[in-house]
């Protein structure tokens, strides 16, 4: 387990340090002039170039990328370029609403996608077993931008349940209770999508688990097949669960983004629209390698889990 944890440690980090290089350069080849944004269409010449010694973009790139990993090894994220505020301030704001928003949506997927794949895979011959899934698979086919608009028309348009876009005024500081009402319909429209991809992985991995011996064992000692399931299947059912959810939560975190959008939250993905079309490249990189990163790290936790789940690969790694 110790050279499985030094291992993936070692490639978390090198997947870290390949992120921030491409990053860094991708941003650098992009057309546009963060200078001629800050000083608009009359600036001359000279204050064009007085703007650019005055932010360091007329240094060589080697010279600027050594700076800011300089400044990331530091904990430093550097400074925006059009307001000057921390790049790291700003991003803890925008975090403050991103992440609840991924994690509300991963309860809500969870809720969605574990009950009902058990559920499904139980009666799977029966009409209403085969109806669920089919809805399921239609729901996992819609882009998440589609369920996000759907309902902040209707549920928040329409019907007036729930705030169709916007967010207080001071956050959660000034109206915790109306914050998180404002992440309801957001974090849905992500879990709907989330939800049904767990939901047709969850009910296979019941499936397959149902005609294990270990189950119709027990359901041949008197257990019901539901009570076999659950008892003796459920372990094996939730590690295949585990094993794709390393996928679908960077697929979250990717969704928080996109629904930003569409519901108006400060979040990182509103905040990174904004700052790429203002051409502030110490924000957005910032925000990048922040996004990048907690995919990764993601990626790291549920590989350590799915170790310590998997009797399989512990014993496979003992071997080794």
């Amino acid at each position: 387990m110790a050279r499985f944890l030094v291992t993936r440690t070692l490639l978390l980090l090198v997947g870290l340090a390949a992120a921030a290089a491409l990053i860094f350069f991708t941003l650098r080849v992009l057309p546009g002039d963060v200078a001629g944004t800050i000083a608009g269409t009359q600036a001359t010449p000279a204050q064009l170039a007085h703007i650019r010694q005055t932010l360091g973009l007329d240094r060589p790139l080697g010279a600027q990328f050594a700076s800011w990993v300089g400044g990331l090894l530091r904990g430093d994220l550097g400074v925006s370029l059009t307001t000057g505020t921390p790049v790291a301030a700003n991003l803890g704001r925008a975090l403050s609403v991103t992440l609840p928003l991924a994690g509300l949506s991963l309860v809500f997927g969870l809720l969605i996608g574990i009950p009902l794949g058990v559920w499904s895979a139980i009666r799977h011959r029966e009409l209403r077993g085969f109806l669920v899934s089919a809805v399921a698979l239609v729901i996992a086919s819609i882009p998440v931008v589609v369920i996000g608009l759907l309902l902040s028309a209707w549920i928040g348009g329409e019907l007036r349940w729930l705030p169709a876009q916007g967010w207080p005024p001071h956050g959660w500081q000034g109206d915790p209770g109306r914050a998180f009402v404002s992440l309801i319909l957001p974090a849905l429209s992500i879990a709907l999508v989330e939800g049904a991809v767990l939901l047709r992985f969850t009910r296979s991995a019941a499936l397959d688990a149902l005609g294990q011996d270990f189950v119709r064992t027990a359901a041949a000692k008197g257990m019901t097949r539901t009570g076999a399931l659950i008892t003796h299947g459920l372990p094996n059912v939730l590690l295949s669960v585990v094993s794709v959810l390393g996928i679908q939560l960077a697929a979250l975190l990717v969704g928080a983004v996109i629904v930003e959008l569409i519901f108006q939250l400060p979040g990182i993905g509103l905040s990174l629209v904004d700052d790429v079309q203002q051409r502030d490249l110490t924000q957005v990189q910032g925000e990048l390698l922040v996004l990048t990163a907690l995919i990764l790290v993601v990626g790291f936790i549920v590989d350590v889990v799915h170790r310590l789940l998997d009797p399989r690969e512990r014993t496979a790694g003992g071997a080794e």
